[in-house]
C-alpha cells in the first residue's frame, strides 16, 4: 500500500462520533480523503531549514481529519519506534479483549521483581500485587513504562503480533521485532523495529478515531492518551495551550543518534475534527542528544500548513 493509500484508509470511515472526556466528539470522514500528501513547499522549506539547525533529519505527517488533508516531509522514511509502540500494543490489546478474550482488561497480570526494566516507575511501584491489563496500558502510554510494554506485547504473540496487528490496520509498513530495551537500539539503515511518519499518523488515525477499535475502547484509549505525562515539551508544545492534546513520546537516546518521537490527536477548541500529527526524529552523529524543541517547531509547521494556525 503506498503513503497515499495508508492515509487515505486511516481517515475513511462512517463509524459514529466518539466523546472523548472534555474533547469535543470526533468527527469522522467519508468522503473527505486525500488522494495524496499534498505538496507544501513553505512546509518543506521550513522543515529543511530546521535540520539544518538541528544537525539531524525529521520525518513528520500530519491528518486534518475534519478534510482528509494530508502534509507531511519525509513522509516515506523509516525511523525507529522506540516507546511509541505502547500506545499501539495497547490498541491491540484492547481489541483483542473485545473480540477473543472479554475478561483480559481486568485479569491481574504477575512478574517477578528483578524482571522489571529501567524506565519502569509503575510497574516496579506494583511488582508484589501486579497490575490489571488496563492498568498496564495506562501505566505504558502515560508514564512510558518499559516493563508494562512488554507485559502487554506478551498479551498479543510478543513483537510478532503487533506487527500482523499493523497489517489488519492497512499498515503494510511499520514492525516491532524486539522487546524493550532492544528495540531502541539503532543506527541508520536499520530496519527492525521501525515505522514511517505516514505509517504511524495513519495508524493512528485508524485507532483512534477509525473503526478500527469499539468506540468505547478508543475513548479508553484516546484518554491514556490525554493523559500522557511524558510528551509536554514535544507537540503539545508547539500547538496552542488551548488545544486539546493526547500523545505518545518515543525515545532512544544519544547512544542511539538522539532518536526522539511522538504521536498525537489534538483538537483546536470548539473544533469536534482533531489532527493527527507524528514527528519522527533523529541526530546525523551519534552521541548527541534529542531535541524536544524541533519536535515542538515541528507540530507548529505542521498545524500551520494545514491552515490550522
Amino acid at each position: 500500500m503506498t503513503t497515499s493509500a495508508l492515509l487515505a484508509s486511516a481517515c475513511a470511515t462512517s463509524a459514529p462520533a466518539v466523546q472523548t472526556g472534555a474533547a469535543k466528539p470526533v468527527a469522522r470522514t467519508g468522503g473527505a480523503v486525500p488522494a495524496r500528501i499534498t505538496a507544501n513547499p513553505e512546509l518543506q522549506r521550513r522543515l529543511q531549514d530546521l535540520e539544518a539547525s538541528y544537525k539531524g533529519r525529521i520525518g513528520a505527517a500530519a491528518i486534518d481529519v475534519g478534510t482528509g488533508k494530508a502534509v507531511g516531509y519525509r513522509a516515506s522514511e523509516r525511523f525507529p519506534f522506540n516507546s511509541m509502540f505502547k500506545a499501539y500494543a495497547c490498541a491491540a490489546v484492547l481489541r483483542k479483549a473485545r473480540d477473543t478474550d472479554p475478561g483480559l482488561l481486568d485479569r491481574i497480570q504477575r512478574w517477578k521483581p528483578e524482571e522489571v526494566l529501567e524506565n519502569s516507575p509503575e510497574t516496579r511501584e506494583y511488582a508484589d500485587t501486579g497490575l490489571t491489563a488496563a492498568q498496564l496500558c495506562r501505566a505504558a502510554v502515560t508514564k512510558s513504562d518499559g516493563f508494562a510494554g512488554n507485559l502487554l506485547l506478551r498479551q498479543i504473540g510478543g513483537p510478532a503480533g503487533l506487527t500482523r496487528y499493523f497489517r489488519s490496520l492497512g499498515d503494510p509498513l511499520s514492525r516491532l521485532d524486539r522487546y524493550e530495551p532492544d528495540l531502541t537500539l539503532w543506527k541508520p539503515g536499520e530496519e527492525r523495529d521501525t515505522t514511517t511518519p505516514a505509517a504511524a499518523a495513519g495508524s493512528l488515525s485508524r485507532i483512534t478515531v477509525g473503526d478500527a477499535l469499539d468506540a468505547r475502547d478508543r475513548e479508553r484509549l484516546v484518554g491514556w492518551l490525554r493523559g500522557s505525562l511524558t510528551g509536554n515539551a514535544r507537540i503539545r508544545a508547539g500547538l496552542p495551550k488551548d488545544w486539546t492534546v493526547g500523545d505518545k513520546t518515543g525515545t532512544g537516546g544519544a547512544s542511539n543518534y538522539g532518536t526522539a518521537n511522538d504521536i498525537a490527536i489534538a483538537w483546536p477548541p470548539g473544533s469536534s475534527a482533531p489532527i493527527i500529527i507524528s514527528v519522527l526524529t533523529n541526530r546525523n552523529t551519534n552521541g548527541v542528544a534529542a531535541d524536544d524543541q524541533v519536535i515542538a517547531s515541528t507540530a507548529t509547521a505542521l498545524a500551520e500548513a494545514l491552515g490550522r494556525l
